[in-house]
């Protein structure tokens, strides 16, 4: 737990919701255990949106479209959304979703290996949203670097890992050992690269919040 509990649960009891098409979608993620962005983190990319007004996005970890088609929702009116996902079974959920909330148009759903994408795509966004493979960020980011221009965000979610992130290497479980030790790899080269300028935030698992700087 990374928030005491008790003021989590008064901080979102003030939050005044989404969409009736959102809250659904939600509710229906919760019920069949799907993972979605957790009620901090929407309030947080919901102003991050307003304060930014990115006009591209890329978002690393589709699932069934949750996040997408909030960033969508509470976006810019010209948005558009380049989303990757891996997992098979998913996949043609998230379609469903984009389709039945009329964001077709606005949406590009890659199916595969994001770190494939990564190396292939071109351009660059104005915010990147890394909601994947946690113990892949590390190796990402070089890739997430170059699709980013002088003032994209890179917003990486589930940093902080429920606060085993400042355990000791010995009380992790083993399973997660990889994971936590890449991680902290990932938050090192975040907070020391010299192109970007970052805050880690304790809001729902952690998020951290990246600026790239000018070309050095």
């Amino acid at each position: 737990m990374i928030v005491e509990e008790r003021m989590r649960t008064y901080i979102n009891s003030l939050d005044p919701g989404n969409t009736p098409f959102l809250e659904e979608l939600e509710r229906c993620a919760h019920a069949s255990y799907v993972p979605v962005i957790r009620r901090e983190m929407q309030s947080f990319i919901k102003v991050l949106l307003a304060i930014h007004k990115p006009k591209r996005i890329l978002e690393v970890g589709t699932a069934i479209g949750f996040s997408t088609l909030l960033m969508c929702e509470y976006g810019p009116s010209d948005l558009t959304i380049v989303t990757i996902e891996n997992y098979e079974k998913r996949i043609p959920i998230a379609r469903d979703n984009f389709r039945k909330a009329g964001r077709e148009k606005q949406i590009t759903l890659l199916e595969g290996d994001a770190g494939k994408y990564l190396k292939e795509l071109e351009g660059t966004f104005d915010l990147i949203f890394m909601d994947a493979a946690k113990g892949q960020y590390i190796h990402w980011l070089p890739d997430v670097l170059r699709l980013m221009h002088p003032g994209s965000i890179l917003l990486s979610d589930n940093v902080l890992q429920e606060g085993d992130i400042i355990e000791s290497h010995f009380l992790v479980e083993r399973r997660n050992r990889t994971i936590y030790k890449r991680m902290r790899e990932y938050l090192y080269e975040l907070q020391h690269h010299p192109q970007l300028l970052t805050t880690i935030l304790p809001i729902g698992d952690g998020a951290a919040v990246s600026v790239k700087q000018g070309e050095q």
